[in-house]
């Protein structure tokens, strides 16, 4: 009894303190006495013992409450595993509902789905921040049903290396290259800039989507065709021309493609059906081996994959499945442009 420690403020009980608690309960110590001994307030004591009481059956049938370091310990622990702010999106089921219901069921990524919140002034209990809401989905336990082989793409946070390649002359020698495309389309600032490239299914040889990117909005078109050669890329643009008439050399006034060979015909891509003698559109053909020209083509592809994996058979996809795929894209909210979607930008242009 006769010792100086004084008393231990703001520091929890351990495990040798809870073993000696129950060892001086054995002995038929006080509380008061525990307490000086362990120069611990008696409140704390108190406390510790009703956490750690369990009841024990004796011979006779009947019970006793004894205290036991072991339950104390354990209760502490898992005490401590639920420290820490609630969840900010626990209280507000609405808003759980309204994400698991865009991601899981529209495809949309976490970012999309808090940027169309904001923008479009939806109103809920609480807000999140995108790294909030992917450390919820991480978590596993947030949500009823969203995890993460929900998300549509989840980044390691690696940035590409792309190796440095010598820039030689395009493939097709008679067609314009890349580095001659106007500096209106370079930049983004004018719309009617496109690129253009072919999504294939389970095999190249059958039926294919030609999709068409707008530079400056993003806006997306996408075509069905019956196969990938450059008989069908032509008829295809035909369909275009024949659909905008006289629009539509102001709607498409350059197209950037790779250099496939369904893309080599430049002449009869660009030469007008309608109007004889006349061009409609002009096409560039970017460098080998340079995906990343054409990033815009690039990054809309892989929104289509949300719904059209690698290896589907086009052909049992139906034209109006397609083109409730193309007005999704037109519609998604694009970080971008302050989580508008191509189809506001387009119609301010």
């Amino acid at each position: 009894m006769n010792n100086n420690t004084g008393l231990r403020k703001n520091k929890h009980l351990n495990e040798r303190e809870r073993y000696a608690i129950e060892l001086y309960l054995r002995e038929n110590y006080t509380i008061q006495e525990i307490s000086k001994r362990l120069g611990r307030h008696k409140r704390t004591i108190e406390r510790e013992i009703a956490r750690g009481t369990v009841y024990l059956q004796n011979s006779d049938l009947t019970y006793r409450k004894v205290y036991c370091a072991d339950v104390g310990q354990r209760k502490y622990i898992e005490n401590g595993k639920n420290k820490g702010p609630q969840l900010k999106i626990g209280n507000d089921h609405k808003l759980a509902r309204y994400i698991e219901s865009k991601i899981i069921n529209e495809k949309y990524s976490p970012d999309a789905v808090l940027g169309e919140i904001k923008a479009k002034g939806l109103q809920f209990k609480t807000s999140i921040c995108t790294k909030t809401l992917y450390n919820y989905i991480d978590r596993g336990d947030v949500f009823l049903r969203l995890t993460n082989k929900d998300l549509p793409v989840k980044k390691d946070g690696k940035k590409r290396i792309y190796q440095k390649i010598k820039r030689v002359a395009h493939k097709n020698l008679k067609g314009c290259s890349i580095e001659e495309r106007p500096q209106e389309a370079d930049e983004r600032v004018e719309y009617g800039h496109w690129e253009m490239d072919c999504v294939v299914g389970k095999k190249e040889n059958q039926e294919v989507l030609l999709v068409l990117s707008e530079r400056k909005t993003r806006e997306e078109i996408i075509l069905k065709m019956p196969n990938k050669t450059q008989e069908s890329v032509i008829r295809a643009i035909d369909v275009l021309e024949f659909k905008y008439k006289k629009r539509f050399r102001e709607k498409f006034k350059t197209i950037t493609v790779d250099n496939g060979p369904e893309f080599l015909d430049f002449k009869e891509i660009e030469k007008s059906k309608i109007e004889a003698g006349r061009s409609r559109t002009k096409i560039y053909y970017a460098h080998p081996y340079s995906s990343w020209e054409r990033g815009t083509n690039e990054n809309i592809n892989k929104l289509i994959r949300r719904f059209i994996p690698k290896g589907t058979d086009i052909s049992k996809i139906s034209k109006a499945k397609i083109k409730s795929i193309e007005k999704w894209i037109n519609d998604y909210p694009r970080r971008i442009f302050g989580y508008k979607s191509a189809k506001e930008m387009a119609s301010t242009c």
